[in-house]
């Protein structure tokens, strides 16, 4: 991480925890204000708010987790590779829906098909999904989203083992071009989640339970004694339309003679609203036990989201630097990198009066090994030479895959005698090994141009030169080296 990247992350942190810390104080200050004033208005307006808050807060660390597994699916470059190469070896597909399933802990993870309508499993092929069968209507419900909306989440027996009840995660692939080519996603198992809506009912002393945007009850603990829905929910009826037109509002209603609190606020997530309620009697016995407990939990919840906070910035920054820097078949480096190294490699060739150069290397005839073995084999074999060339580099040596089967390759310090002794050694190795692929066996050769950094020469004519020098290799017959002077 650059110093840019770490004065942003720092800087980021700092506000995160002031803003925090500022929310804080203002609500204990209100909170305790308002306890004084009206114990109804406490109970109404903050107590049961900010319990919201903090389930909310808690749900999102454990429940919008498949979400973001489900979105990561759906943009995984390899899943729409291989979606649009025709789903060739299906086996792939299950090992890495068995990866997800295993590295995230969900219980089910799966891939649909649009264009063959197979149900790819984590333990295998199951079934191919039907418009006219019941069972598979959310698949084409998915499919009929709007626009704007990527995915939906539902609650449905697990389609490998019909005694297990799932809350899928339901998300929309699409290839490069825009156009939808199936669904993906993951599963949590509802009886793990019914297990934090009972710790958040203990944690909190409060009813707590989810209602999709319909009013149907969607999720709740074993203690619920309510209806099936908001609008049957005895002292709720009036009160249903209200509460599912607003995306955070707090209501009372009387039920079995008792006044009831309830707050309400859209979890957009999972498009259901999450309801969490309290008697009046309890709210005052429990009062000021519950105020004091709010505050010391704001804190931790405000400590833990400053460190996930600080700990998910660090990764997923590494992780997009990576990602913004490496080719994903090869591992080496890509353009973008390329020229931010080439400028630095520049700048030290410069001060200390050292010689730069670059060889353009160029797997020879690399149509006719994909012609003949398929992408996929022309894939593993770009990988392969990628690797022997890796082999032979020293540790201030940039590897960047130019395009295609075209390897550039930055060699700070280094003359162009020395560069064309490398290069006639690659040509060598590549050439004098069989390449065995999936059982095929396979000679390459490279073709090669090589060139010197010349004083005041920018990257596009050093790289103008070379890749000259390659086409005149290629136009000697190929398997050689040819320097630019």
């Amino acid at each position: 991480m650059g110093d840019k990247g770490w004065n942003d992350k720092k800087r980021f942190i700092w506000i995160l925890s002031l803003l925090l810390l500022v929310a804080f104080v203002v609500t204990s200050g209100i909170s305790y204000q308002v306890a004084h004033d009206s114990l109804t208005e406490q109970i109404k307006e903050n107590n049961l708010p900010l319990t919201s808050d903090n389930i909310y807060s808690e749900i999102q660390q454990d429940l919008l987790k498949p979400i973001f597994i489900s979105s990561l699916m759906a943009q995984d470059t390899f899943v729409r590779d291989w979606t649009i190469n025709q789903e060739q070896n299906p086996e792939k597909l299950i090992r890495y829906l068995k990866e997800i399933q295993d590295k995230y802990g969900t219980v089910t993870s799966f891939f649909v098909s649009e264009a063959t309508r197979n149900y790819y499993h984590s333990s295998g092929v199951l079934k191919r999904i039907k418009d006219i069968d019941p069972e598979d209507a959310w698949y084409f419900r998915v499919r009929s989203l709007p626009e704007y909306e990527q995915y939906e989440v539902n609650i449905d027996p697990d389609t490998a083992d019909q005694n297990r009840t799932v809350i899928y995660v339901n998300y929309k692939v699409f290839d490069f071009e825009g156009n939808f080519i199936g669904v993906t996603g993951v599963g949590l198992a509802v009886e793990s989640v019914k297990r934090l809506i009972e710790l958040y009912q203990t944690r909190y002393n409060r009813s707590v339970y989810f209602t999709d945007r319909q009013g149907n009850i969607t999720l709740h603990s074993q203690q619920y004694d309510g209806a099936a829905t908001l609008q049957t929910s005895l002292g709720l009826e009036k009160l249903a339309i209200r509460i599912l037109a607003s995306p955070s509002t707090s209501f009372s209603y009387q039920k079995a003679g008792k006044t009831i609190f309830l707050n309400s606020r859209l979890v957009p997530e999972f498009k259901w609203h999450l309801i969490v309620e309290q008697d009046e009697a309890r709210g005052e016995q429990k009062l000021l036990t519950t105020f004091w407990a709010n505050i010391g939990l704001s804190l931790l919840v405000t400590i833990g989201v400053l460190i996930i906070a600080n700990m998910t910035l660090g990764k997923y920054q590494r992780k997009l630097e990576l990602m913004a820097s490496t080719d994903k078949l090869t591992g080496a480096a890509n353009r973008q990198a390329f020229e931010e190294h080439f400028a630095n490699s520049l700048t030290r060739s410069v001060l200390d009066s050292r010689p730069m150069s670059l060889l353009l290397m160029d797997i020879d005839h690399f149509k006719l090994v994909n012609d003949s073995y398929g992408h996929n084999i022309g894939d593993l074999v770009i990988q392969t030479v990628s690797h022997m060339l890796k082999s032979q580099l020293k540790e201030d040596d940039l590897l960047c895959r130019w395009g295609g089967e075209e390897f550039l390759i930055l060699l700070p310090n280094c003359s162009l005698s020395q560069s064309s002794e490398l290069a006639e050694r690659i040509r060598e190795l590549v050439a004098g090994r069989l390449l065995r692929v999936n059982g095929c066996e396979i000679n390459v050769t490279l073709s090669c141009g090589a060139a010197q950094h010349r004083a005041s020469e920018t990257a596009e004519d050093l790289i103008n030169r070379v890749d000259i020098a390659l086409y005149q290799a290629k136009e000697q017959g190929r398997n050689r080296v040819v320097l630019s002077y």
